[in-house]
């Protein structure tokens, strides 16, 4: 187990260099109007960024936009940032951080604001830690937040301000656009993109829908099948002439991974649920007997993986699964009653390697399972180490 997570580790600091987000083709537009096209350091912004690094070309030195200096920056086909001097109020939405103050509290600040609709009526977007605004624009009026607050009422009670609907209503006014539409909007940004996105469709106006250009795939689903090499022990503590090893065994196994990936840092983070079926079928020796063994379960990893980028087709991943099992196998003494499998949860890890977001290989460990944890006077040890192709089907 230790020499596996050393080959991990040292995986993953050896792909640190290839794993640095990429510089992207895009613009800036400074304090004197100009437009400079230019290639921006893609960092997927989990936040609203207060600067960027760019380079003017492929071999040019990085340099940093900062908010004084750009009023504008984007990279194409996937969004841009506005600089606007706003009020904006960062009052806390955390339950302990409640104040009895149910009116924003605003302060002027100049901030980038990610466009999310533009249009005759615009849509910006700004977050930081633990907070997200957004704020608007009809006909070029000035910019103002949309408010949204959470504060402490009466009797413990948390109290909602959602003045932001009496502001659609008062200036996003349309014949689609009626009271119980607005009374059903919540504060999120797909509700709002496309409220405003109907308020464009309904004034014949033209816009631009940023959220298109940044759709992106977020569930991979694959089949996995692969071979496995797997050992098991028991030992009775009362009774050692009981005890019996039936060896390493090397099966077939099979799975469906749904890979479900995380929105941001460049979906280099993602969730998996992968039922898996599996098998092992062997014979041990005791002191006076034979036992055997046909252990078939449905195996039901939850976890993580993080991929780290080689080039635009390749990258390396690793991941950690906590492994539910589910079997209805036993084991079979010829002097005894059978003993019923029930497992109790285990870990797995693994190291990988997917091409094309396509076709992809993994080496998985799996940490030791006790099959038949509710038997007190035995323990048993069931170990696997697996290699598992896998194929995208979409």
């Amino acid at each position: 187990m230790k020499r596996f997570i050393f080959i991990i580790l040292t995986i993953i600091l050896g792909h640190q260099g290839y794993s640095q987000i990429t510089f992207e083709k895009g613009y800036f537009i400074d304090n004197a109007n100009q437009k400079v096209e230019c290639l921006i350091k893609n960092m997927d912004w989990g936040g609203t960024p207060t600067e960027f690094v760019y380079k003017t070309s492929e071999d040019g030195p990085t340099q940093k936009g900062t908010i004084n200096l750009i009023k504008e920056f984007g990279l194409y086909n996937i969004g841009k940032f506005v600089r606007k001097t706003v009020d904006i109020d960062r009052s806390a939405e955390g339950i302990r951080n409640l104040t009895y103050n149910k009116n924003p509290e605003f302060q002027e600040e100049r901030l980038f604001l990610k466009v999310l609709v533009e249009g005759k009526a615009s849509l910006y977007e700004y977050v930081d830690t633990g907070l997200v605004r957004y704020f608007y624009t009809v006909d070029n009026s000035d910019i103002e937040q949309l408010v949204f607050k959470s504060y402490r009422a009466p009797l413990n009670q948390v109290g909602k301000n959602n003045q932001y609907k009496q502001q659609l209503h008062n200036d996003l006014q349309c014949s689609s656009i009626n009271v119980k539409k607005i009374e059903n909007l919540n504060y999120r940004e797909s509700d709002l993109s496309r409220f405003f996105i109907e308020y464009n469709k309904c004034s014949n106006a033209a816009y631009t829908d940023f959220r298109e250009k940044r759709k992106t795939k977020f569930l991979n689903l694959s089949i996995r099948p692969g071979i496995r090499s797997s050992s098991y022990s028991l030992e009775n503590n009362i009774l050692s002439s009981r005890n019996a090893d039936f060896g390493s065994q090397v099966g077939f196994t099979i799975g469906l991974e749904a890979e479900f990936i995380l929105p941001f840092n460049k979906n280099k983070w993602a969730i998996l649920l992968e039922p898996t079926y599996q098998y092992y079928k062997a014979e041990g020796e005791s002191r006076y007997q034979t036992l055997k063994l046909d252990y078939k379960s449905l195996e039901i990893p939850i976890g993580g993986r993080h991929y780290f980028f080689i080039s635009p087709k390749s990258k390396v991943f690793v991941n950690a699964s906590l492994v539910f099992d589910i079997s209805n196998s036993k084991i079979e003494f010829e002097t005894m009653p059978d003993v019923n499998i029930k497992s109790n949860l285990n870990f797995a890890f693994g190291l990988g390697y997917k091409f094309n977001d396509r076709y992809s290989l993994e080496l998985r460990y799996f940490t030791n399972r006790n099959i038949i944890e509710s038997y007190v006077n035995y323990d048993s040890e069931y170990k696997s180490v697996a290699v598992l192709l896998g194929y995208t089907l979409f």
